[in-house]
């Protein structure tokens, strides 16, 4: 049985380093759109499962987790961390100097500050009038709570998040960009790949030929390097993929070659050979060029054609065209990353455009559990004029998170099949 080849450094690496950038660029999108919302973001994490690994830096904790698949950004009014208070609890409040409440400990002793207050919650509102009120030697008294302010359970500190912080408590507006914003932000990292790979090896100088192979088809009709390609077969052609699509769509047949050589325009017979594939070729390649403004033109172009063309895949599974046995998994997509890092950088850079492409689109299916899911319940919610019951829309995604766990497991086990078989 042949084991995959992931044997080699240099393959491992390529793997940690663009699915770590993916998921990176992904999340970061979300995080970026949600703080420019106003939004509290608790967590920032890559990976999924136990994390191994956490870091502070002012309202967010950044972590590191597990499993190396996926990510989040955890906001506030997601979980249900307000639960951690209840009355008739005894708590400790700790105040500044203005006298508002800082620090909510339940359980455990107070740091022994002078403005510490020990009581039983008679009740408290840390969402919108932000108060606690407390049972003091059998009189109530009521405090103000700083927006800021801090739970404290077995060590750990929780920063409460009024409504205006919170994720439900954004406009459908703010809260559809910050969801968005992940799946844009891969679409964003795609199109800059292309252009880094424009400038470090160069893009098709429209349809003039670069290299024209000794003995292949286009020299022994006479095509030299430096010739523009205007028409084949009497359609014209302006562009590398342009003639690409017309070359590989006549394996074995004769075309009429229109092109321009030193300012004259002369036409040629080319008789079109094949791969092994039987896609036409005639073994020449393109003329780069590195001038900024192509460069642009080709990462936009290309972020499109490869966006429609995945988009075109995904209507085959629809239309039954393709199956879940044709699809790949993780473990598919790493081996082939793996494949992919041994054939050089330019192949390496270009597959992880048209991963991120792939993740971005992946995710704006209209899934429950998926960006694209959460997005339809914005959508319902704009349409209604109020949001679907929260509890219900939970359900709805936990159903989906659980549903995408199967169709993982099932791709995962086509993987294996086809990597041992």
């Amino acid at each position: 049985m042949p084991l995959p080849n992931l044997d080699s450094v240099e393959s491992i690496l390529a793997i940690v380093v663009v699915f770590g950038v993916l998921v990176f660029v992904h999340e970061l999108g979300h995080f970026l759109l949600a703080k420019k919302a106003g939004i509290l973001c608790r967590e920032f994490a890559l990976g999924m499962g136990p994390k191994i690994f956490r870091v502070k830096r002012g309202e967010t904790e950044y972590t590191l987790r597990l499993l190396p698949i996926g990510g989040l950004v955890r906001m506030a009014g997601e979980d249900p961390e307000m639960d951690m208070l209840k009355p008739h609890m005894e708590v400790t409040v700790e105040r500044d100097a203005l006298g508002k409440v800082t620090h909510i400990l339940l359980d455990g002793p107070s740091s022994g500050s002078v403005r510490a207050i020990t009581g039983t919650v008679v009740q408290f509102d840390l969402e919108q009038n932000l108060n606690i009120v407390l049972e003091l030697d059998g009189e109530q008294k009521t405090f103000a709570v700083h927006p800021q302010a801090q739970l404290v359970k077995d060590g750990q500190e929780v920063q409460i998040a009024p409504l205006n912080r919170q994720f439900k408590g954004k406009t459908v507006s703010q809260r559809f960009w910050a969801i968005f914003a992940g799946p844009a932000a891969n679409f964003l990292l795609a199109f800059v790949l292309f252009i880094v790979i424009g400038f470090l090896y160069g893009v098709p100088n429209g349809s003039i030929l670069g290299n024209v192979i000794p003995g292949g088809p286009a020299a022994q009709a006479g095509l030299l390097p430096g010739d523009k390609v205007i028409a084949i077969q009497g359609q014209p052609v302006s562009s590398w993929k342009d003639v690409v699509e017309k070359i590989s769509k006549a394996p074995d047949q004769q075309l009429t070659f229109e092109y321009e050589r030193n300012g004259q325009r002369m036409t040629m017979p080319v008789k079109v050979g094949k791969d092994e594939n039987n896609v036409g070729k005639i073994m020449v390649t393109n003329a780069t060029t590195f001038a900024p403004g192509e460069v642009l033109k080709s990462g936009a172009t290309n972020t499109y054609d490869f966006t429609v063309m995945i988009l075109k895949s995904l209507g085959m599974l629809v239309t039954g065209e393709y199956g879940l046995k044709d699809l790949s998994g993780p473990v598919g997509i790493f081996k082939m990353t793996g494949e992919v890092a041994q054939q050089g950088m330019a192949i390496l850079l270009k597959w992880a455009a048209v991963l991120s492409i792939n993740l971005g689109l992946f995710n704006l299916l209209p899934l429950p559990a998926l960006d694209g899911g959460r997005l339809a319940f914005l959508g319902v919610e704009a349409l209604r004029g109020r949001p679907v019951d929260p509890h219900k829309e939970g359900m709805v995604h936990f159903l989906g998170f659980a549903f995408l766990m199967l169709l993982i497991l099932v791709v995962t086990w086509n993987d294996l099949q086809r990597l041992f078989s």
